[in-house]
């Protein structure tokens, strides 16, 4: 038996075309939506720092520096059709400078670079866009939310535990814990930027160049607050896409459990959320119907975002630590699905939170029906009574019995069943006189007392809100000095590279 080497009869040639339609051409039309202006940047960025370094001459880089501004004037990516003839969009901008400029002078551009450090540039700079419009609208929402809870601050509302009526607070103590939940995520998408706002670009394949290249240089015109220090990290270490889907995973699941209390709240059994009738859509056959669908695309867009987020981490998970295409085009673009759907969605709350009103009758209802005040008429006999919370406790509860069992309320129709459980509890009558119970078990009072940090009294609710519009007002300063650097980035990058071609 005679073996032949499969690499001499081997006469295919490349592409093939299942491959090329199956993976070159949508990796083609991702990176022409997607980075075309990321591409534009890179190039400029690497052809300046080549110029000023010295590691290519003047003459030179103005020539490059010509055909880069005339591709761009040529070509509408838009219009482009992948045929196959080149590898991908990159090799595509390569093979038009040859044709103006000539193999020599235009393969000087790739010098002390390479694919890996430039996908994974794009990759940053195409997320941190998308970061920074994101947090504008969290940012948007935050500011809806804090607007809403000043407004609704003393509203009463019904809070439940284990879906059940639990106690009275506000609709502003409400909000704010949603608040404060908020706070938090937009900080750890914040964080999850600066992971991602670390320059790979010098890294080349893996351990950057022989070349006297400038890392932070090209960092610095691109808008990146720094150079990725590891070279091997640049284009292995793709915690920059996990820890930003982590952040918008957690965010989205976060609203997602607020989104459910809008829902529940706004049925008809409980009915303590009124929404506009410009969030309402009626029944195509019933007529009393008000269906507040707003909510249920919130809810299922959050869950859209949340499933998006997650996939790209479980594509991530168990890749080796390396340059991989698991982590880059169709990935990214799988993400940036993401993005729109969140984007959806914050815009819609923000819109619904600040239209929506408690209906006082509903709440009042059913504060009533449920005896939930019933809390403080223990805490009141602890301090009025001098008597142990758990004797108070069940004083209590035999009232609230009495008062269920009959369809009452405990302001207009608990007295007379405290009196006879007091006295069967402590064998002793009470000194608190019907006005006292009346205080001691009404909504506004269970809100008034509870003035301790944290609480919904006045007092610390007011100090909250404050807060919270302090670093609303932080995050803002902060969002607007991160666009003043890319926008200094950008404008000197285009300073410098005009600057190549007046030395042509």
């Amino acid at each position: 038996m005679s073996f032949m080497d499969p690499r001499l009869a081997d006469t295919s040639v490349f592409p093939d075309p299942v491959y090329k339609e199956t993976v070159l051409a949508p990796l083609f039309d991702g990176a022409k939506t997607h980075h075309v202006d990321g591409f534009r940047r890179i190039d400029r960025a690497h052809l300046v720092m080549l110029a000023e370094t010295g590691i290519l001459e003047a003459d030179k880089a103005a020539a490059i520096a010509e055909a880069l501004e005339a591709i761009d004037r040529d070509i509408d990516p838009s219009k482009l059709v992948y045929t196959g003839e080149v590898e991908d969009f990159f090799f595509l901008i390569e093979r038009e400078l040859k044709s103006r400029l000539g193999p020599d002078v235009a393969g000087r551009l790739h010098t002390a670079r390479s694919r890996n450090d430039i996908d994974h540039t794009l990759f940053k700079i195409g997320l941190k866009e998308r970061i920074d419009l994101l947090l504008a609208k969290a940012r948007k929402l935050l500011d809806a939310m804090i607007a809403t809870a000043r407004r609704e601050q003393s509203t009463l509302i019904v809070a439940y535990t284990h879906g059940q009526p639990a106690q009275p607070t506000t609709f502003g103590h409400y909000l704010s814990a949603a608040i404060e939940v908020l706070i938090r995520d937009i900080v750890r998408l914040e964080e999850a930027r600066a992971i991602v706002d670390l320059s790979p670009m010098g890294a080349a394949a893996i351990t950057t160049s022989g070349f006297p290249i400038d890392r932070a240089m090209v960092a610095e015109l691109l808008g990146f607050s720094a150079p990725l220090r590891n070279s091997y990290s640049c284009i292995a270490a793709v915690d920059y896409t996990t820890a930003t889907y982590s952040a918008i995973e957690l965010m989205f699941l976060h609203l997602g459990r607020l989104i459910q209390d809008f829902q529940f709240w706004t049925s008809f059994e409980v009915g303590q959320i009124y929404v506009p009738n410009a969030l309402v859509q009626i029944s195509s056959i019933m007529p009393q119907k008000r269906n507040p669908v707003p909510i249920e695309h919130m809810r299922h867009l959050a869950s859209q975002t949340f499933g998006r987020a997650r996939t790209v981490l479980d594509v991530m998970h168990n890749t080796p630590f390396t340059d991989m295409n698991d982590s880059e085009g169709e990935t990214q673009g799988m993400g940036y699905e993401a993005f729109t759907s969140a984007g959806r969605v914050l815009d819609l709350m923000a819109a619904f939170v600040s239209a929506i009103r408690i209906d006082p009758k509903r709440v009042a209802d059913n504060i009533r029906r449920s005896c939930i005040t019933i809390t403080e008429l223990a805490d009141s006999l602890v301090r009025s009574e001098s008597l142990s919370f758990r004797q108070a406790h069940e004083i209590a509860a035999t009232v609230a019995r009495a008062v269920v069992s009959s369809g009452g309320g405990l302001e207009t129709d608990g007295y007379e069943p405290f009196l006879k459980a007091f006295e069967q509890h402590v064998g002793r009558p009470t000194t608190v006189t019907a006005e006292m119970f009346r205080t001691f078990v009404s909504p506004e009072y269970f809100v008034a007392v509870r003035t301790r940090f944290g609480g919904p009294a006045p007092e610390p609710l007011t100090e909250a809100l404050d807060l919270y519009a302090e670093k609303s007002a932080a995050l803002r300063a902060a969002a607007e000095r991160t666009a003043q650097h890319e926008a200094t980035a950008a404008a000197e990058l285009a300073r410098r590279f005009a600057r190549l071609k007046e030395k042509a």
